[in-house]
C-alpha cells in the first residue's frame, strides 16, 4: 500500500501543469462534496429523529396550545416548525378577528385561508432548507468524470507528442505518460461516485419527509378547522 502511494505521488509530481490543475479542481470538488455529505447527513438525520418525536408528542397532546408549548423544544424538526408557524398564524388571525366576529362565516374562511397559505409557505421554506447544498452533489457527480476525462485526454496528447519528438514508441516510453494521464479519470470517478450516491440518498430522504409534511399539514388543517368550529358554536 505504501509503495502504491509513493508511486501515485511520483506520477502526480511528473504530470503536466494542465493535469495538475485538473487534479486540483477535482480535489476542490471532493473536499466540498464530502463536507456537504457530512453536514446534510447530520441535518437530515436530526430532522427525521425530532420530527418523529414531535409526531408522537403532537398526537398525545389534548390541545393545540399544549402541543405548541412542547414543539418549541424541537427546533430541528421541520414538522414542529411548520406547526409553530401555523399555530401562531391561527392565534394572530383569531385575535385580529375577535371572538364576536369569529362566529361569522366569513371570519371562518379568512382564518382557514390564512392558515393554509402559511402552511404552504412554511413547507416550501423547509424543503428549500433541506435541499440547500444538495444540488452541488449532482453537479459534482455530473461534471467530475468529464473534468477527469479532459485531464486524461490532455495527458495522452502530451504523451503522443513526446513520442513524435523522441521517435520511440516502446512500452517503456508510452506507459508512464498514459498511466499519469489516466489518474485524472480515476480521480474524477472517485469524486463522482460517492457524490451521486449521496445525492440520490438525500433526494429520497427529502422526498419522504416532504410527503410526511404534506400529510401532517392536512391533518393539522382538519384539527384547526374543528377547533374553530367549536369556537363558533360556543
Amino acid at each position: 500500500m505504501a509503495a502504491e502511494s509513493i508511486g501515485l505521488l511520483y506520477m502526480l509530481n511528473d504530470a503536466g501543469p494542465v493535469v495538475k490543475f485538473v487534479m486540483l479542481i477535482l480535489l476542490f470538488f471532493s473536499i466540498i462534496s464530502w463536507a456537504i455529505m457530512f453536514i446534510k447527513f447530520k441535518y437530515i438525520r436530526k430532522a427525521y429523529r425530532e420530527s418523529a418525536d414531535f409526531t408522537d408528542i403532537f398526537w398525545q397532546c389534548r390541545t393545540l396550545a399544549d402541543a405548541f408549548t412542547k414543539a418549541k423544544a424541537l427546533r430541528s424538526s421541520p414538522m414542529a416548525r411548520i406547526f409553530i408557524t401555523a399555530y401562531m398564524e391561527m392565534a394572530r388571525s383569531d385575535k385580529k378577528e375577535g371572538k364576536n366576529t369569529l362566529r361569522a362565516e366569513t371570519s371562518y374562511f379568512q382564518v382557514m385561508g390564512s392558515v393554509k397559505r402559511t402552511l404552504r409557505r412554511s413547507i416550501s421554506v423547509e424543503i428549500r432548507r433541506l435541499t440547500q447544498l444538495v444540488p452541488f452533489l449532482a453537479t459534482a457527480g455530473n461534471t467530475a468524470p468529464f473534468i477527469g476525462l479532459f485531464g486524461t485526454v490532455w495527458g495522452i496528447m502530451n504523451t503522443f507528442h513526446g513520442i513524435g519528438i523522441s521517435g520511440s514508441a516502446s512500452l517503456a516510453v508510452v506507459a508512464p505518460g498514459i498511466s499519469e494521464a489516466l489518474i485524472a479519470t480515476a480521480a474524477g470517478l472517485a469524486v463522482a461516485i460517492p457524490s451521486v450516491i449521496a445525492y440520490n440518498y438525500f433526494t429520497d430522504r427529502i422526498r419522504v419527509l416532504d410527503s410526511e409534511l404534506q400529510s401532517f399539514s392536512s391533518d393539522l388543517l382538519n384539527i384547526i378547522e374543528k377547533d374553530i368550529q367549536k369556537q363558533m358554536e360556543a
